[in-house]
C-alpha cells in the first residue's frame, strides 16, 4: 500500500504570533525582535518546522506521561510514525509520514488596508530586585492574518483512520494553546477552518469524506473568536 493524502486547511490568527526571524544589523531604535519573513515576498510567514514541532510536542504531552514533556527517544510508536524519529543505538531511524509545508499569508492585501501586516508591540521586563526596566521591541503578526497549511500525509500501512484522529488531536491541542513564542502573555492563539482532503491513491480504504470528518472536529476547538 503506498500513496499520498493532501490535508489543506486556513489557520487564522486571533492574536498578534511572533516567530522570530534574524536581524543581522539592527539600527539604534530598530525593532529588537523581528517576526520571519518570506525571501521571495517579503511578507511574514510560518515555517513548517515550528507547526510541526510545536504539534509534536503537544501531541507526544498528550499520549503520554499526563502532559509531562519527555525525551524524543521516548515518543509512543504513534507519534514516531507520523513525525519521524532520528534512531540510536537500540532503534533504526524513521522517515515521518508527514510532511509540513512552509505556510504563507492568503490575505495580505485585506490586512495592509486595515493598517499592516505587522505590528510592534512595547515589551518591559522589570527586574524584581532593582526595579531596572528593561524595553524592547517584538514585532507580531497582526490579528487576523490568515495562513495557508498544507501537509502531505504518505500511506504506508493500515494506520491511516488511527493517524488521521491523532494529527487532528494535535491540530485541537495547538487550537488550545499557542504557536510561536510568547504564548503566556497571549501571543499566537490560532484556529483552523476549510479542511479539505484529496487522496493520491487507488488503494486507500477510506474516504475522502470520511477522513475529511475526522478533521473537521478541529474547528470546534478554537479557544475565542475575533
Amino acid at each position: 500500500m503506498y500513496g499520498k493524502i493532501i490535508i489543506n486547511c486556513k489557520m487564522q490568527l486571533l492574536t498578534g504570533m511572533h516567530i522570530g526571524g534574524t536581524n543581522i544589523f539592527s539600527a539604534i531604535g530598530a525593532v529588537d525582535s523581528p517576526v520571519v519573513r518570506d525571501g521571495y515576498t517579503g511578507e511574514p510567514m510560518i515555517p513548517g518546522s515550528s507547526l510541526k514541532g510545536k504539534t509534536r510536542t503537544l501531541l507526544a504531552k498528550a499520549l503520554k506521561n499526563h502532559y509531562i514533556t519527555q525525551p524524543w527517544g521516548e515518543d509512543p510508536e504513534e507519534i514516531k510514525r507520523l513525525f519521524g524519529t532520528a534512531g540510536d543505538r537500540n532503534e533504526k531511524a524513521k522517515a515521518a509520514r508527514l510532511q509540513f509545508a512552509d505556510a504563507f499569508l492568503t490575505n495580505a492585501k485585506e490586512l495592509k488596508e486595515r493598517g499592516g501586516m505587522t505590528e510592534v508591540k512595547f515589551e518591559n521586563n522589570i527586574n524584581r530586585l532593582t526595579s531596572v526596566a528593561m524595553p524592547r521591541q517584538i514585532e507580531r503578526v497582526s490579528r487576523g492574518a490568515e495562513f495557508a497549511i498544507n501537509i502531505v500525509y504518505d500511506i504506508e500501512a493500515d494506520e491511516i483512520k488511527e493517524d488521521f484522529t491523532n494529527i487532528a488531536k494535535g491540530l485541537k491541542l495547538l487550537s488550545m494553546d499557542y504557536l510561536g513564542g510568547h504564548g503566556s502573555r497571549g501571543y499566537g492563539r490560532v484556529a483552523f477552518t476549510d479542511f479539505k482532503v484529496e487522496i493520491k491513491s487507488d488503494e486507500c480504504p477510506q474516504s475522502e469524506g470520511e477522513l475529511l470528518d475526522i478533521l473537521k472536529e478541529v474547528e470546534e476547538y478554537e479557544l475565542f473568536n475575533i
